[in-house]
């Protein structure tokens, strides 16, 4: 089984002499150390554009969530996005947790909707930007589960729930997926990883050399051939010992991972 393939977007990175990438951040009230390590890397990072490859936040039940008393959190992390925005382009492509992320969040935000996948083009090379979900095709339940899920029809049934039974229901898809990711790990079993072939096969389509994702929570380098790569991004947790939080940096045509003391 292969991943789809489908159109892209395409981004001009040559006017860019620093570009930052990060994902799976999963921002959320209860985790306010990560938020807030989060908002300092906004504050004082000199990249030129920032690029976030799905899952900022654990959980997104609709934009309508911002309009609610009670979601201080949400609308301060949007505030925070809004002052960079300002003053630097941040473009978002969605995750599996955040998928529902809509015209709302963009307007409030000033944060650019991209397309998943999507290419970019610097100077010297042309990288392939993707959540990563996709990509993990031996995963059939999921991937049964996503194409469900991302249907017009199911988003627009979702929606039109009440917010509270929407967040119900995303608690507890976030629990089962708890649940499987427990089993795995009993069992000792490998998490899914991103289809060797698949990403082969996308970079190939899109006549590029490096494939940057994030969803595996796994940082590292894989060699697909003699030329092509995929480069996977850290996620983020401030409460893990060592704290597991890094920036993927793109400069001078090279790509390096800056830890958080960068910005502390």
């Amino acid at each position: 089984m292969s991943a789809q393939l489908h159109a892209t977007q395409w981004i001009d990175a040559r006017p860019w002499a620093m570009v930052d990438f990060v994902s799976d951040l999963h921002l959320q009230a209860e985790d306010p150390t990560t938020a807030q390590a989060f908002f300092d890397y906004l504050r004082l990072t000199q990249a030129q554009a920032i690029f976030i490859l799905g899952d900022l936040f654990e959980v997104w039940v609709g934009d309508d969530v911002l309009k609610l008393e009670s979601a201080q959190f949400e609308r301060l992390c949007v505030e925070h996005l809004a002052q960079k925005a300002k003053h630097c382009p941040i473009y978002f492509l969605p995750g599996n947790r955040d998928f529902l992320i809509g015209q709302g969040f963009f307007e409030a935000s000033g944060v650019q909707s991209l397309a998943d996948p999507c290419v970019l083009q610097t100077q010297d090379n042309r990288f392939l930007l993707t959540h990563g979900d996709e990509l993990c095709v031996s995963d059939h339940e999921y991937q049964q589960f996503r194409a469900l899920v991302r249907s017009p029809e199911w988003v627009s049934n979702f929606l039109s729930q009440p917010i509270e039974q929407r967040a119900q229901s995303a608690r507890a898809m976030r629990t089962k997926s708890q649940e499987v990711q427990a089993q795995i790990k009993l069992k000792k079993e490998a998490f899914p990883d991103l289809d060797a072939e698949s990403s082969l096969q996308w970079l190939s389509s899109h006549d590029c050399q490096c494939l940057i994702h994030g969803h595996t929570h796994h940082p590292g380098e894989h060699h697909l051939d003699s030329t092509h790569k995929r480069v996977v991004l850290s996620d983020w947790d401030a409460n893990a010992s060592p704290a597991r939080i890094q920036v993927l940096r793109l400069s001078g045509g090279e790509l390096q991972r800056l830890p958080l003391s960068t910005w502390q």
